[in-house]
């Protein structure tokens, strides 16, 4: 008897921790096993949620700015810090590990607190930190040099040299500008050095009433970009200098624009960009207001992507040597005068994709182009501010009002064919074409 009741209690005991597994999730007997031999060392989540944490000491140090997730029989070691930008920074860091791994697959994504764009920056940086490049999903970029404008410039970085509240780039790199500034300047000057130079423009506003607001006084490769996602400000009123007129932006060399930003470009006096060379527009938005030519080059004018809206005075887009269209989506008018034009191209003008849509007392046509071209002529010069609006195979594309007074309009786009039916109306007057073959040049009267 005595050994019958000794039997009856260990399996009363075996009843009751057999209890402890129902309700989980199915387990192997290896499972089970693995799990009793790790319990002491590990916390067991919630019955309905298999995850729980193996976070170290300095893991726990960093919990404010990453969330570690591991699955049930996950072993992960795997640490990951993210940096603050100016201790303001709303960024969030997720590491996954699968089951049985000691890597982790990690995704970043970094927010500023500028509402402008911001910058990310790395306090481990030698030269001037770094910012995220884009936002979401791209690199942080490390800049040779991140400076703040104003009428006493701040500098984080080198290549760069100060006066007053004009600050001069001297060798290759990437800068980041930042702040507000009035009578103040961007200038870069590296020599015949072939070091590139990026401009990378983060909320600026800079005004100048007697320089450009950004002069590339001698780089051979220099690009303007305004920061994804930024809003950006440049205005001057600066009137021709000596042999050759200046303008808001203005290049010795060839520039070249690109980034996810936008630039907001005035020229109460001259152009808005002018350069000896060429200029290239890659991507961005671009916003130009001018007196004299919206976009003027000595050599070529070439637009593969990008955003762009121009009211021009004399000219609209202006090419002394050669215009090329590649893509992007221009509206653009100008000329003031009879004899200038919305686009005008004083050699070959070269048309193989995008939108452009222009309005102004003349303008140049493609000269080399597999896509129809349409020029409106409208027959009297319609005021400023005059609606007109443009149709294809009966759907509306654009309406426009054009600043200046104007006489003709064109329309070059991948979606015109041969046969396609092409209509315009003026203030309500409207008009129907039937598109034929690459040239077709339309009278209204």
């Amino acid at each position: 008897m005595k050994y019958a009741r000794l039997w009856a209690a260990a399996a009363a005991v075996m009843m009751m921790f057999s209890g402890y597994s129902c309700g989980k999730d199915e387990m192997t007997s290896s499972d089970v096993t693995d799990s009793a031999v790790t319990e002491a060392d590990e916390t067991t989540t919630k019955n309905d949620d298999p995850k729980k944490s193996d976070s170290s000491d300095t893991d726990k140090k960093d919990d404010d700015d990453k969330t570690t997730t591991t699955k049930a029989d996950g072993k992960s070691d795997s640490k990951t810090t993210t940096t603050k930008a100016d201790g303001k920074s709303d960024s969030k860091t997720t590491t996954t590990t699968k089951a049985g791994e000691k890597k982790s697959d990690t995704t970043t994504t970094a927010k500023s607190s500028n509402s402008s764009g911001g910058s990310s920056s790395n306090n481990n940086s030698p030269q001037g930190g770094s910012g995220n490049e884009g936002g979401s999903g791209e690199e942080a970029k490390e800049y040779t040099a991140e400076i703040t404008l104003g009428g006493s410039p701040k500098v984080n970085g080198s290549g760069v040299t100060v006066s007053g509240s004009v600050v001069t780039i001297t060798s290759g790199g990437d800068y980041l500008f930042t702040g507000s500034v009035d009578n103040g300047q961007i200038r870069v000057n590296t020599g015949a050095s072939e070091e590139k130079v990026t401009v990378v423009l983060n909320g600026v506003n800079i005004t100048n009433s007697g320089a450009p607001a950004i002069f590339i006084e001698e780089a051979k490769r220099c690009t303007i970009k305004p920061k994804d996602g930024s809003v950006n400000y440049v205005s001057s009123d600066v009137e021709k200098k000596g042999v050759q007129d200046t303008g808001t932006i203005f290049s010795n060399d060839t520039i070249r624009l690109k980034g996810n930003g936008e630039l907001n470009i005035t020229a109460t006096a001259s152009h808005g960009i002018n350069a000896d060379d060429d200029v290239i527009i890659e991507s961005g938005t671009y916003n130009i207001d001018s007196r004299k030519s919206g976009i003027i080059a000595n050599d070529d004018v070439t637009i593969n992507d990008g955003s762009l809206n121009v009211k021009g005075g004399t000219n609209g887009i202006k090419s002394k040597g050669t215009i090329n269209i590649n893509g992007g989506y221009t509206v653009v008018s100008g000329g003031t005068k009879e004899e200038k034009s919305s686009l005008y191209s004083g050699s070959t003008f070269s048309y193989t994709g995008g939108y452009l849509y222009a309005a102004g007392n003349k303008v140049s046509v493609p000269t080399h182009t597999d896509i129809p071209y349409i020029v409106a002529d409208i027959g009297e010069t319609v005021g400023a501010g005059s609606s007109v609006e443009l149709f294809l195979n009966g759907n509306s594309v654009i309406t426009m009002n054009p600043h200046n007074d104007f006489r003709c309009v064109m329309m070059l786009s991948p979606e015109v064919s041969s046969g396609s039916s092409f209509g315009i109306s003026v203030n309500g007057e409207s008009r129907e074409f039937t598109v034929s073959g690459k040239e077709n040049s339309f009278s209204l009267k």
